[in-house]
């Protein structure tokens, strides 16, 4: 659980994490946040605000109330309330950066029941229970699923988190239809002997617990960073010009991927500068139809209809001159005399930047090869030597 960045007391229980959460190991890298006024002191000697952010497992997170004013930093483990005994996890947040983000998620710190109460840091036999319990998660899942493939339930059971004095197992479990599993439920109570608590999650929270690496090489952004997932479409995709490849789309939990909305106002925005694709152009040699736009240097290629192979580049102000002057019933002589300015303004003259060195500077000079010919024409014109006298 912890790393060479965090410190240990004397009694072997986690102190906190040097680098504030920040040192990418397993213990810090779930959703963390970086706390910028831990080294803030209070104006006019306020106290500190009560509120108190824990993580659990896989980046699940609630916030809860010290009223016991504690001294607690980023790393500490904690033992906190729950509805039925207590549970253990880690500080992740203290101070006043909690009161932005239970704002931000729109918590009520007065409400006793959704804000529960730190009892006190845990202590080593509070550890020792919880890290058990942490280790029948494995074996468990496997059984369960077994019990599930049995009873030929269309379900599948990702994940299994027990609480922090093992009086509990919560069964995390995607289905895309509704599934009756009290029978289930009854196989896992005789075999399992604890408290049991089936709990639905969808295929991106199911992605989001288990963690996973993306087709970009980096750790999937909703089982660090993302806390909110907003709906992706297609039509993301195609303002993007990506290509419609549900394999390329999709990602670790086979929705369309949510990165997909991060340069989405930024395309949308350059997208305002350029005329609908559909809207032709009527010239006096014909009328042309767009074949194809690059967002990035506001570009537009242009065909005649009966000429699809003779494509015309045209900049986003040109083709807008050309459609302002058809609304006047105007048609403009030829597309060519803009492709024309075009190419002039956008030719580039390469010049010499190795000095006018030539090419072939590094080549070794040829050897002269009228030696070894001539070599060889003697030692075969040479007369064998006669065998020696024995």
């Amino acid at each position: 659980m912890s790393c060479n960045s965090c410190s240990t007391g004397k009694d072997g229980q986690p102190k906190g994490c040097k680098s504030n959460g920040t040192c990418g190991t397993d213990s810090c890298n779930k959703l963390t946040v970086f706390d910028w006024l831990s080294n803030m002191s209070l104006p006019n000697g306020d106290k500190p605000f009560e509120g108190v952010e824990v993580r659990f497992k896989n980046g699940r997170k609630l916030y809860f109330r010290n009223t016991e004013n504690l001294t607690l930093t980023i790393g500490d483990i904690v033992a906190t309330q729950a509805k039925t005994g207590h549970d253990i996890g880690m500080v992740t947040l203290t101070g006043e950066l909690v009161r932005i983000q239970m704002k931000r998620k729109k918590v009520n710190i007065d409400d006793p029941e959704e804000v529960l109460k730190i009892y006190r840091k845990a202590s080593q036999k509070d550890i020792d229970i919880w890290q058990s319990a942490r280790d029948k998660e494995e074996p468990m899942k496997v059984k369960a699923r077994q019990f599930a493939i049995d009873l030929n339930l269309r379900m599948k059971i990702s994940d299994i988190e027990y609480q922090g004095d093992a009086s509990k197992a919560t069964f995390y479990y995607t289905a895309e239809e509704r599934v009756d599993f009290r029978e289930l439920i009854k196989l896992f109570a005789k075999e399992f002997r604890t408290r049991i608590e089936m709990k639905q999650v969808g295929f991106r929270q199911e992605a989001a617990r288990l963690g996973g690496i993306g087709s970009c090489g980096r750790e999937l952004c909703c089982s660090t960073w993302l806390t909110d997932f907003r709906s992706v479409s297609t039509s993301a995709a195609r303002y993007q010009q990506l290509s419609l490849n549900p394999l390329k789309l999709a990602g670790q939990c086979g929705k369309l991927k949510c990165c997909l909305n991060y340069e989405l106002d930024a395309y949308l925005d350059a997208l305002k500068a350029f005329p609908k694709t559909d809207v032709k152009l009527y010239t006096e040699k014909g009328t042309a139809v767009c074949q194809k736009t690059d967002i990035f240097k506001g570009h537009m290629w242009y065909a005649y209809e009966g000429e699809w192979m003779n494509w015309h580049l045209l900049t986003t102000a040109q083709a807008n001159e050309i459609i302002a002057s058809n609304k006047k019933k105007v048609k403009v002589s030829s597309l060519e005399e803009y492709a024309a300015e075009l190419e002039k303004n956008t030719k580039v003259e390469f010049e010499n930047v190795v000095g006018q060195d030539s090419l072939t500077r590094f080549d070794g000079p040829k050897g002269n090869n009228k030696r070894r010919n001539n070599k060889g024409r003697q030692n075969r014109n040479r007369k064998p030597r006669k065998n020696a006298k024995k």
